[in-house]
């Protein structure tokens, strides 16, 4: 699956118009909801407010709003970027002050299209893969040793929490938890302990739109 990496933003003028867009990764329909909420709290003098939004998981949802432009012009040239993308779980808001030209119903769909395009590159999709999250304690003694070794294995470490011990949270494929284990616990001479803490979804190869 894509998904966005982290949060995006662009910014583009035409004919005097300014586009302003924001691009996040979102979990629930009501994630998504609240995100163009904020999105509009910010600009509420601006005159208009496109979104698109699309989820997958149990249920899959998707969602557009043209937000009085002309049928056609915004959401539904978004919502098709995600599409097209092959992005899910990613909510996109673009926000419109009128420069008093109009822009015709073809420099809508280019404007509403270039402004998202370039906030969800700025967001760094990138393809995701299926995989687990798993804790790692290890004595005090023996964490610059561990760190060093997980430079090298195939998982990505999301969290360190120093206190009597040590305890790392790393995310790996199945394959690759089994490697980490395996290395990890003849480094360590047995005394790593492994703990599960559930699926999750691992970074692959970034995309560009």
């Amino acid at each position: 699956m894509i998904l966005l990496s982290g949060e995006g933003n662009s910014r583009i003028e035409i004919k005097q118009s300014v586009f302003i867009g924001r691009a996040v990764r979102v979990g629930t329909p009501e994630e998504a909801n609240d995100f163009v909420k904020q999105q509009r709290s910010t600009y509420p003098d601006a005159r208009h407010t496109i979104y698109a939004w699309k989820i997958s998981g149990d249920v899959n949802m998707q969602k557009y709003s043209d937000d009085g432009e002309p049928s056609g012009t915004a959401g539904m040239p978004v919502l098709s970027l995600l599409e097209h993308g092959g992005l899910t779980n990613t909510a996109i808001a673009v926000t419109r002050y009128f420069g008093g030209i109009l822009l015709g119903k073809g420099g809508l769909v280019r404007a509403y299209t270039e402004c998202a395009k370039l906030a969800l590159n700025d967001a760094a999709p990138a393809e995701y893969i299926e995989g687990k999250e798993t804790f790692i304690t290890v004595p005090y003694s023996l964490s610059d040793k561990v760190m060093f070794e997980l430079k090298n294995l195939p998982c990505e470490l999301r969290d360190t929490t120093y206190l009597q011990d040590v305890k790392f949270l790393i995310a790996s494929s199945a394959a690759g938890t089994e490697e980490v284990i395996k290395r990890l616990t003849d480094i360590t001479g047995g005394a790593a302990v492994f703990g599960d803490n559930g699926p999750s979804v691992i970074r692959g190869e970034d995309v560009l739109l």
